[in-house]
């Protein structure tokens, strides 16, 4: 699965407004949990002031679907040393989609530690070492506040935001601070090892980013924007916008599953290959402010015209209802 935020407006004179460096506007971020099945798992509205990352885990834990995701991706604001953490204390994967990764430090297991053709990557040698003795001495708190936060005692929100504000001589964030760079190590160079790796990466962000599109144009009432101050109802706003979606990607797959068999029953081939460039996020077939009749505009008022009455084709007894209309000839 992939998470990922997206901006969405509210009037400027909002009192939970903020405006965004990253996205440019006033409003909040919906932040969406999408599974490899292309549907949203979870969503919720978060402010714009925040590191995205801190909402990575609670998402995670809190969806109630059947999927229990293993690899989660997400681009450079799903991440951070304290989530690589705790997303490894909670057996995920998180192997996000970093901006210049090129210019992060890549730690060493120990000051003796070289190697033949990435040493470089690792900078001086003697540096960026990972302090082993830390994480052995914390290795309890590590543990009990993972377990508080399943068991519903702390907020891993909470927990995060904490982290993220600690001095850096705090050995309890410091304990986190080490495993974060011990596990971003090895997704960094699993990243540039693995080509296929890559490939998934990308194309799970992608994803994500198309559903944020999407969800956008299914959100079309009042231009976007949010026009409620209730947290509980911009809330709300958010994940109905969801569960439409996500109805509409059920019907456009089943109209598409149909089409397809229909395809194979005539004959032709469909390969894995054709599949693969499918994806549910389309909109042509969805009419969005319905289907409207305009012939009685033209009529004069008291004007009658027998052609527009329509009537419900009662069926014969024992027969199911056809609840066809038929215009009346004359």
């Amino acid at each position: 699965m992939a998470a990922d935020g997206t901006q969405v407006e509210t009037f400027i004179d909002n009192l939970l407004a903020e405006t965004s460096i990253r996205y440019g506007g006033t409003g909040g971020i919906a932040y969406h949990y999408i599974s490899d099945t292309y549907i949203a798992l979870f969503s919720r509205f978060i402010p714009v002031g925040v590191w995205e990352a801190v909402y990575l885990i609670e998402g995670l834990l809190r969806q109630e679907s059947n999927v229990r995701p293993g690899t989660v991706h997400a681009d450079t604001q799903g991440q951070s040393f304290p989530v690589f953490a705790l997303a490894h204390l909670f057996g995920f994967d998180l192997m996000p989609r970093i901006r210049n990764w090129k210019d992060l430090n890549f730690y060493r297991p120990s000051a003796e530690a070289r190697y033949q053709h990435i040493d470089a990557l690792f900078g001086e040698p003697g540096r960026n070492v990972i302090d082993w003795d830390l994480i052995e001495s914390h290795y309890g708190d590590l543990m009990r506040v993972a377990l508080s936060i399943q068991a519903g005692k702390i907020s891993s929100v909470t927990l995060l935001r904490r982290l993220s504000t600690y001095s850096r001589r705090n050995n309890f964030y410091k304990a986190f601070r080490e495993v974060g760079r011990v596990i971003r190590t090895i997704a960094l160079l699993r990243f540039l090892s693995d080509a296929q790796l890559r490939t998934r990466t990308t194309a799970a962000t992608n994803k994500v980013e198309s559903y944020n599109h999407f969800v956008s144009w299914c959100r079309f009432g009042n231009r976007g924007i949010i026009a409620d101050n209730d947290p509980d109802e911009q809330e709300k706003v958010i994940k109905f916008a969801t569960l439409l979606a996500n109805c509409v990607i059920f019907h456009t797959v089943v109209d598409m599953t149909a089409v397809i068999r229909d395809l194979i029953a005539e004959g032709w081939t469909i390969t894995a290959e054709d599949l693969a460039v499918l994806s549910p996020y389309l909109t042509a077939h969805i009419q969005r402010f319905g289907v409207y009749s305009t012939d009685e505009v033209t009529l004069a008022p008291g004007a009658y015209d027998a052609h527009l009455d329509v009537v419900l084709e009662l069926p014969a007894p024992g027969r199911p209802v056809t609840q066809n209309l038929h215009y009346l000839s004359h």
